[in-house]
């Protein structure tokens, strides 16, 4: 049972939900379903709504070169610490509306209803509070992923991450001024994050529970390559002389399969993107590029499937035929969040009568980025039957609210104990 005599900062439900239906409109259709890559148009427009509501209610906005954008809200005054809290905008081509939006509207709620409650309180806060939209998350228009908080974590260099292009050959850099988000502001790193997501799988809705937190995150090993063929015409051309590039990025996809299944649980694999170069029906492919993702929660699993996948590439190269360049690598370790958030986390959901089952996270998160630089955390608010990434991705305004109100707790307990309770947690 709840615990009545929890001090919290209670949120507004039909506010919360009134935002989020608010933001779905930018990208959305009719069926669920959401586009609105990073630093398009319709980003842009999300981006826009965003500010409009920061400006509403108080919320200093700045900028940062790479596009993140921050809303400040100073309850404490100079000096203080700083917890940052939100998510992303952008999402996957025919994606799902929740995925990162829910987070961002549910860090612009949780702050409102903790500054609420100290403006009736009459005193200030332990520390300021700030809102996160994150650039490229999603890294389905530039990759990496997690773009935006690693150029903020300094885990990549920020001019090279402005001069990642698109298919087209657009690069962030000029995206980013297209629509009017090319910062120059300097924003300090926090001294804590706490973000807020779908969980992306099937356990919270399967154990007909709604709040989780994870813990671990799995760590990923992400290979842009290409083979490199001859183009040929696929009638008279014999089938013995034909250097066929996208044969041997069918072997070696076979191969992955075949190599998440060697280690069972521990390992995920996949080609979730392939370009395939002139492409045209009649003609030999001369290049197939290939976006591969290996991901485990073992970073010995890791680096053992990457030795294994790049011996399955030299036989897949030799079986069709054809030459192989690795055009770029990107890794991301395996780890875990910090303790003293995830006993707060915990804490706070228990009096509030909802359990919090502890998770594993195997897609990435902006707070995977951070992680590095402060004391981060992610917890997971059910999806109806674990969907992520389509168009039926859905949960519930009573699971967002649940949700969203266990944020606010945990921002209020921070505002109203300090940063200093988060230490403690993690030493009790």
């Amino acid at each position: 049972m709840p615990d009545a005599h929890l001090p919290d900062a209670p949120i507004n439900p039909s506010r919360l939900k009134a935002m989020m239906e608010q933001v779905s409109t930018f990208g959305g259709k009719p069926n669920g379903a959401m586009t609105r890559l990073t630093l398009s148009k319709t980003d842009g427009q999300a981006r826009d709504w965003l500010g409009s509501w920061f400006k509403e209610h108080r919320f200093e906005q700045q900028i940062d070169p790479i596009g993140n954008q921050f809303g400040k809200l100073s309850l404490a005054g100079d000096n203080a610490p700083t917890v940052m809290v939100g998510s992303h905008l952008d999402s996957q081509p025919n994606g799902g509306r929740f995925d990162g939006a829910l987070g961002v509207v549910s860090a612009c709620e949780a702050v409102l209803a903790v500054a609420e409650r100290m403006e009736v309180e009459g005193r200030l806060a332990a520390c300021n509070f700030q809102v996160v939209n994150w650039t490229n998350e999603e890294g389905a228009r530039f990759q990496p992923s997690l773009l935006g908080s690693s150029v903020f974590a300094g885990a990549i260099e920020l001019d090279w991450a402005l001069d990642r292009a698109d298919g087209d050959g657009m690069t962030v850099r000029q995206s980013l001024a297209e629509i009017g988000y090319a910062g120059t502001a300097v924003v300090e790193r926090p001294d804590a994050l706490i973000e807020l997501h779908i969980e992306g799988d099937d356990k919270l809705f399967a154990a007909s529970e709604r709040f989780g937190i994870f813990t671990r995150f799995w760590g990923a090993t992400k290979y842009r390559l290409a083979f490199l063929g001859e183009q040929a015409h696929t009638g008279p051309t014999p089938m013995a002389q034909r250097k066929d590039a996208l044969l041997a990025a069918a072997y070696l996809m076979a191969d992955l399969r075949q190599l998440a299944n060697d280690h069972g649980l521990d390992l995920h694999t996949s080609v979730g993107r392939l370009e395939v170069h002139p492409n045209s029906p009649n003609t030999v492919p001369a290049e197939a590029v290939l976006f591969i993702e290996l991901r485990s929660g073992s970073p010995d699993v890791l680096a053992q499937a990457e030795e294994k996948m790049k011996v399955r590439i030299e036989v897949a190269a030799q079986r069709a035929g054809v030459g192989y360049e690795v055009r770029s690598i990107d890794r991301r370790r395996a780890g875990g969040f910090a303790p003293g958030l995830i006993a707060l986390a915990e804490r706070v959901a228990a009096r509030r009568g909802e359990t919090a089952r502890h998770l594993d996270t195997i897609g990435g998160h902006d707070a995977v980025a951070m992680s590095a630089v402060c004391p981060s955390i992610v917890m997971a608010v059910r999806s109806k039957d674990g969907v992520i990434h389509h168009p039926t991705e859905y949960t519930s305004p009573e699971d967002h609210a649940a949700s969203t109100q266990i944020l606010a707790d945990m921002l209020y307990a921070l505002a109203r104990d300090g940063l200093k309770s988060i230490a403690s947690e993690a030493n009790a």
